[in-house]
C-alpha cells in the first residue's frame, strides 16, 4: 500500500461532516512541522482553519482544500460503511474519498517527496485549509483569506484540490469558477374569490409577463472561458391550497450564475428595471453566494498542464463549468488559483469512491507541479 493510499485512508476514517474537523488538520499538523512548516490553528465559531507555511520567500505556493465532508445520507444504502475504507474492484470507497481527502492526502506526500528530494528550493509552500467548504462557508477559507490579506501575506499560485477530472483522470482543471447570485421575489396582488376576479388581483397572472421577460433576456455574451450568464428558476409558491381562492401573493425563487462578463450590481439592476417596467407591486431579497474569478492562462496553469501530460499523457482543458468553490475566496489574494483534482463522478453520492489507480498519479501530478514553479 503506498503512503498516499494509506493516509487517504486514515482522513476517511475520520468523520469530519461539516463543520467538524475531526482531527484531520491534527494529523496534517504532525505530517507538515517535522519537515520545517510553521502550523497555525485558526478557530473561528464551530470551524477549524489551517494555515501552514515553509519558508519566507516568493513565490509562495498553497495548496488549498478542505477537511469536511458532506453527510453520507442513509448508511443503509451503502454497500460499505461511509467511514469505514473499504476496496473492491480496484475502488476506494467512503465518504470524502474523491472530495477531497484523496486530494489532501497526495498533496501532503507530494510536498514531503518534494521537501526531501530538494531541502533546499528557492520560494515557499503553504497549505490553506477549512473545515467549512461542504457549509456555509462564512468561518472558513474567507477568514484565513481575510487574516493573510490583513498581514500582508503574498500569495503567489495556489492549487485548489476540488475533484475536476470528468471523464478520465487529468482531462479537466478549473481555472475559473461562475459567481451565484439568488433572488427571492414576493410578487404582491389582492386575494378573493376565484369566482370574483374582479375584486381581486391575481399576482401569478401578474408575474408572469415579468418572469417571461426575465427567461428571455440575454445577460452576457459567451467568451473564451465562459458560458453565458444563465438565469434559471428553482421554486415558485403561492396559493392556499384552495381551487378556489385567488392567491394574495406569489414567491419566486431564481437564480444566476454568472461570469466575469457581468457583475453581481448589474445583474440586480437590470432585473429590477424588468419587474419595474411591468409595474409590479414586488419585495426582492438578494444574496451573493460567491462572486465569478478567473485566472487566465499562465505560469499555473501552464505548471499544471506540463506536470498532468507527463504524469497521464493527456492534454488537459480548462474549465469553469460547476458549482462555486473556495477558489473565489481565495482569488481575492492570489492571482492565480486553479483547482485539480481526481474524477468527479461520484462526490456527494452513495458509494463515493475513487479509483485506486488515481491516487498515485494525483500526488506525482502536484509535486511535479512544485516542481515546474519552484525549480
Amino acid at each position: 500500500m503506498s503512503k498516499t493510499l494509506k493516509l487517504t485512508e486514515q482522513l476517511i476514517t475520520l468523520e469530519s461532516v461539516t463543520p467538524t474537523d475531526f482531527g484531520c488538520q491534527k494529523l496534517m499538523v504532525d505530517l507538515l512541522t517535522p519537515l520545517g512548516f510553521t502550523c497555525e490553528t485558526i478557530q473561528s465559531g464551530n470551524v477549524t482553519n489551517l494555515w501552514a507555511r515553509k519558508g519566507s520567500a516568493q513565490p509562495l505556493i498553497v495548496f488549498a482544500g478542505h477537511t469536511d465532508v458532506v453527510p453520507t445520507g442513509p448508511v443503509e444504502k451503502w454497500n460499505s460503511a461511509p467511514f469505514i475504507p473499504t476496496i473492491r474492484d480496484g475502488k476506494l470507497y467512503g465518504r470524502g474519498a474523491a472530495d477531497m481527502k484523496s486530494s489532501i492526502a497526495a498533496m501532503l506526500v507530494a510536498v514531503e517527496e518534494f521537501v526531501q528530494q530538494h531541502a533546499d528550493h528557492p520560494g515557499s509552500i503553504g497549505f490553506l485549509i477549512t473545515s467549512d467548504e461542504e457549509g456555509p462557508a462564512i468561518d472558513g477559507t474567507v477568514v484565513v483569506c481575510n487574516l493573510l490579506k490583513n498581514r500582508g501575506e503574498q500569495l503567489d499560485y495556489c492549487v485548489v484540490g476540488e475533484p475536476t477530472s470528468s471523464q478520465q483522470f487529468g482531462d479537466t482543471i478549473k481555472n475559473g469558477r461562475r459567481g451565484s447570485l439568488t433572488g427571492k421575489l414576493v410578487v404582491h396582488g389582492v386575494q378573493g374569490h376565484i369566482a370574483y376576479p374582479q375584486l381581486a388581483s391575481n399576482p401569478i397572472h401578474l408575474a408572469a409577463p415579468a418572469i417571461t421577460a426575465l427567461t428571455n433576456e440575454v445577460w452576457d455574451q459567451a467568451n473564451e472561458y465562459y458560458l453565458p450568464t444563465s438565469f434559471q428558476i428553482s421554486n415558485v409558491h403561492s396559493g392556499t391550497g384552495a381551487s378556489n381562492v385567488i392567491p394574495g401573493d406569489i414567491t419566486i425563487d431564481f437564480n444566476f450564475r454568472f461570469s466575469t462578463a457581468s457583475s453581481a450590481q448589474s445583474l440586480q439592476e437590470r432585473v429590477h428595471a424588468i419587474l419595474d417596467k411591468h409595474g409590479l407591486n414586488y419585495d426582492l431579497a438578494w444574496t451573493i453566494g460567491g462572486q465569478p474569478f478567473l485566472t487566465p492562462k499562465g505560469t499555473l496553469s501552464d505548471a499544471l498542464s506540463k506536470a498532468i501530460l507527463s504524469e497521464t499523457g493527456i492534454q488537459t482543458e480548462l474549465s469553469t463549468t460547476g458549482g462555486t468553490s473556495d477558489g473565489r475566496f481565495i482569488a481575492q489574494i492570489c492571482p492565480q488559483v486553479i483547482e485539480f483534482g481526481p474524477i468527479n463522478a461520484s462526490i456527494h453520492k452513495i458509494d463515493e469512491h475513487i479509483a485506486i489507480s488515481e491516487i498515485e498519479p494525483l500526488k506525482n501530478v502536484y509535486r511535479k507541479t512544485l516542481e515546474n514553479i519552484l525549480l
